[in-house]
């Protein structure tokens, strides 16, 4: 797979239009910053995230069914091995 292509800039370029690369990284643009040819720098844009109130998390897992325990239990011992090895 091949790895995506960056655009590269130079520091000066970062310190002259600063204002527009940072907008180009808030869309989602990733710089790589050069110093006399040499790669010093990644700039990326950070994941954003995203507030969950605790009331509407509730509401969402509210909609299951509620668990029965015994069925529960009863699942798990026919999947797991309930004998401790003898040794």
């Amino acid at each position: 797979m091949a790895e995506p292509a960056f655009r590269e800039i130079t520091q000066r370029e970062l310190r002259n239009d600063s204002g527009t690369i940072l907008r180009s990284v808030e869309s989602g643009e990733t710089f790589i910053v050069t110093r006399n040819g040499t790669p010093i720098a990644e700039l990326h844009p950070l994941r954003r995230q995203v507030f969950v109130a605790s009331s509407q998390l509730l509401a969402l897992m509210g909609r299951d069914q509620p668990i029965d325990a015994d069925r529960f239990f009863g699942d798990l011992d026919n999947v797991v091995d309930q004998e401790l090895p003898v040794e």
